[in-house]
């Protein structure tokens, strides 16, 4: 198991509760009535503890995405990431939130094979995290398999246009639905995956307005990345939005330049270990008189 009792007498890893109540599958779900959400849902994603604390307080929503292959592990996409992974960092998600639902992608290869897969993997994802949710790629083909799992105490969150764990098939991460018949394709997939008991649906990388065609199609809220403002929430890669990458995808803002920072204060380092200038009388330890 993954979760474990820190020890907050001798570790950094100590998140403070503020009173109140973690979000949860029904309120995220009622956050779309008439079919319209009059407050956007905000979600992040987080790989670490300390990440999780910090953006807790700002979001509904945090998704411990299987980009963590290649945000955190450096892979080349996401196909190679492991439910040993996620299941490790969706645990120290959970331990650093208390606001946030936390949901858990589900890795390539841990739930295509057959809906009783998918439940295998599922239940361990839940079991050793303590999230609340997981979320899965596909549309139509895999509604039996959000089906599968609903009726079995899961929720699922569905994923619908560009879908990365996919990117071999679709031969690369250009925006989807250019055509009619694939605009089509996706709005279909994303009232299969509703229908199927999926409580929302990621829209990534297609067509603003097949967006906006999905978000009126659904009962259930509607999550953008690369879609579209009217979408019922929007989702962020965090390190892509505090600029940590040199590389800038076209749907994202960044909203600060750490990396910057960060490079700053090792230079900062840098030159004051080697001029002996760290560390100084107030970093050291003394023998009192």
């Amino acid at each position: 198991m993954s979760t474990f009792t820190i020890d907050s007498a001798t570790s950094r890893a100590t998140p403070t509760p503020v009173p109140g109540k973690r979000m949860t599958v029904p309120a995220i779900r009622a956050r779309k009535a008439g079919g319209t959400s009059a407050e956007p849902l905000v979600m992040l994603t987080a790989y670490t503890m300390r990440t999780a604390q910090l953006l807790d307080p700002h979001c509904e929503m945090l998704l411990v995405g299987d980009s963590l292959g290649q945000v955190i592990y450096g892979l080349p996409s996401t196909v190679p990431v492991t439910l040993e992974m996620m299941c490790a960092h969706g645990a120290a998600v959970v331990r650093g939130s208390w606001h946030a639902l936390v949901a858990v992608d589900m890795p390539f290869g841990s739930y295509e094979g057959s809906p009783e897969q998918a439940f295998a993997s599922a239940a361990r994802v839940m079991k050793e995290t303590g999230c609340a949710a997981v979320k899965l790629e596909g549309g139509e083909a895999m509604a039996p398999t959000v089906e599968f799992l609903t009726r079995r105490g899961i929720p699922v969150i569905g994923h619908v246009g560009l879908t990365p764990q996919a990117v071999n098939v679709l031969g690369g991460y250009g925006a989807r639905g250019k055509s009619e018949a694939e605009a089509a394709k996706i709005v279909g997939d994303a009232k299969a995956v509703a229908d199927a008991g999926a409580f929302c649906v990621v829209v990534e990388g297609v067509i603003e307005s097949i967006a906006d065609a999905v978000t009126k199609a659904i009962g259930v809220p509607t999550i953008g990345i690369g879609a579209s403002a009217n979408c019922d929430g929007q989702v962020l890669v965090t390190e892509d939005m505090l600029g940590l990458f040199e590389r800038t995808p076209r749907f994202v803002k960044r909203y600060a330049d750490l990396a910057s920072e960060i490079g700053a204060a090792a230079a900062a380092y840098r030159d004051e270990v080697r001029a002996r200038a760290f560390p100084s009388a107030e970093q050291v330890y003394r023998a009192k008189p």
